[in-house]
């Protein structure tokens, strides 16, 4: 499906991020110009024709940053430069000029609560307690007994205090040893900070993705309480990793982080139509992101976890989704069922070699209110790669082997051409292997496959941009039924006194619903969207999808009042 842009809602004004769809690019592993085996920007620029095909609005880069890589650039060692292994600052700037020129935001990762302990401040800040940056960095004395200074864990193992000999203190780290925490507390620390995020929208940058970002401030040095039941969820959050053993009070999502965040919008407030989506991990992530959005004062949109896990039955999904709706006010969420740090969505969610379901789920994200991040792959139906722990390389995955296998399995390269070397990713030996069950489902297998889900994910993307109900609209939700997830969509730029009616299918048989006899199926909808309604009756087939319009007059139905 083709759209004139000249429709298309998302790109309009300041406000583009508002229902954009991002596109998150895992730099080494999307595609490699040099031949070195990593994927680099020049890779990127390479395939932004093919990104722009997605009907995408924005892409989202991971870290590029000059960095020792021990967590692949989310330890950054200079804020302000681009690692050789990907390219120049030049070759960033073409990225940015050629995106552009084909209508793509770009949206950078920015790593603000911590820097790699390579950084020159870290190396001045652990010289003395006393020199100019000896406050940049939380730094405490031991307890008596010379134990830590509080009972906090770090997300990856072990203690979050690492004790220095220069200084005779621990420092904080929440992540690895090697990504010493800032100190947010510091003045001079948030000015500095401020300034690497200018340097960035001085060179055009659109926006930012902040990872992280609810870890900037921490609380009091006390020790964080035990919890009771300890969940599954995200990396630290689980019962083989002590982090999950504590309820986390004082060691992150401090409320001296909102100053933070209002300084940080109004330095992007003057830079007119860039925007911020934060990362956020906590108990309450729906509050947290919620908090963070709404007023127009901090963040443009926040992202947590709450759609990454492996739970995905739709009353679950449509409890998280009401929730939010019921906290965020004014704020604006960002949705996303994959990413970098999570299983893979085919294989978390049971939908390997299952079209069906992955086109469900792909409805299910793109008909939601907020924005979309779409991770890269997801497009293709990619499984999560089974490797071996001689192949890992993650250091979450090597510590917590082999009851967490780590983060290797969704971080494999991209495949290009089922019938080339390394999947078409790189002409040289690629950094992690590219699996033979992906070359399968290669861009160059699927681009030809009208059916396919590439060209399905490209259908609805565009179907998507007609419809300013789905982009910006408001929503509201009826009680699941059936397996059933029904909800509306409206949007005063659509026709006058119109709703649309979105109802998935997350039973594996056919259902039938009642449904308004008003509703209409529309002419232009993808193949994808395969209910039928009639005489007031929905019928969906297994994993069905059915998009109609409908008079926001007819309510004649009780099953679709709200």
């Amino acid at each position: 499906m083709t759209t004139d842009t000249s429709q298309y809602l998302g790109r309009q004004g300041a406000d583009w991020w508002r229902g954009a769809v991002i596109y998150q690019i895992y730099p080494r592993s999307f595609m490699d110009a040099s031949g070195d085996g990593i994927g680099d920007l020049q890779g990127v620029i390479d395939r932004l024709d093919y990104i722009a095909s997605l009907n995408v609005d924005a892409i989202w880069l991971s870290p590029f940053f000059t960095s020792p890589m021990l967590d692949f650039g989310y330890d950054v060692s200079d804020y302000r430069d681009v690692d050789p292994m990907f390219g120049t600052l030049a070759d960033f700037d073409r990225l940015v000029e050629a995106a552009h020129a084909r209508g793509l935001k770009v949206t950078i990762d920015q790593v603000l609560s911590h820097t790699s302990d390579a950084h020159a401040w870290f190396q001045e800040s652990r010289e003395s307690r006393d020199n100019p940056k000896g406050d940049w960095y939380v730094w405490a004395d031991p307890r008596p007994d010379g134990a830590p200074p509080t009972n906090w864990q770090a997300i990856f193992g072990g203690s979050a205090w690492q004790w220095d000999t220069r200084r005779c203190q621990y420092y904080l780290h929440n992540f690895l040893v090697e990504q010493p925490d800032l100190n947010f507390r510091n003045p001079e620390v948030v000015e500095a900070i401020l300034g690497e995020v200018r340097f960035w929208l001085e060179r055009g940058v659109d926006g930012f993705r902040l990872d992280a970002v609810n870890f900037c401030t921490h609380g009091e040095l006390k020790d964080n309480p035990p919890r009771e039941d300890i969940p599954e969820g995200f990396i630290g959050v689980r019962p083989d990793n002590p982090y999950g053993y504590q309820q986390h009070l004082y060691d992150k999502t401090q409320p001296e982080n909102l100053a933070f965040l209002e300084r940080l919008r109004a330095l992007l407030d003057e830079y007119p139509g860039t925007t911020s989506v934060g990362e956020v991990g906590d108990d309450d992530s729906l509050g947290v992101m919620a908090e963070y959005s709404k007023g127009g004062k901090r963040l443009h949109m926040a992202y947590s976890f709450d759609l990454l896990g492996e739970r995905h039955d739709p009353e679950y999904l449509r409890g998280i989704l009401t929730e939010m709706e019921a906290r965020i006010e004014d704020g604006w969420p960002c949705w996303a069922l994959g990413n970098h740090d999570v299983t893979r969505l085919a294989t978390r969610w049971d939908a390997e070699d299952d079209a069906a379901k992955l086109r469900l789920y792909l409805a299910f994200l793109l008909t939601q209110r907020g924005s979309i991040c779409l991770y890269q792959g997801e497009e293709l139906g990619l499984s999560e790669a089974e490797l071996s722990f001689e192949q890992l390389v993650d250091p979450a995955g090597i510590t917590f082997w082999p009851a967490y296998k780590g983060r290797d399995g969704c971080r494999t390269p991209m495949p290009w051409k089922a019938d080339a070397p390394h999947g078409g990713f790189s002409r040289g030996a690629s950094w992690l292997p590219v699996p033979d069950e992906h070359l399968g489902l290669a861009v160059d297998q699927q681009d030809r496959e009208p059916d396919s889900l590439l060209n399905a994910t490209r259908d609805f993307l565009a179907f998507r941009r007609t419809q300013p109900a789905l982009v910006k609209g408001d929503i509201a939700y009826h009680p699941v039924r059936d397996e059933v997830l029904c909800l509306e969509r409206c949007h005063p730029s659509s026709a006058p006194g119109e709703r649309l009616l979105v109802a998935l299918n997350f039973a594996g048989e056919l259902r039938e619903l009642p449904a308004p006899r008003a509703a209409r199926a529309f002419d232009d909808a993808p193949a994808m969207v395969n209910g039928h309604w009639q005489g007031g009756t929905l019928t969906l087939p297994a994993y069905g999808i059915a998009i109609a319009r409908c008079p926001q007059s007819d309510q004649e139905d009780s099953s679709w009042d709200i």
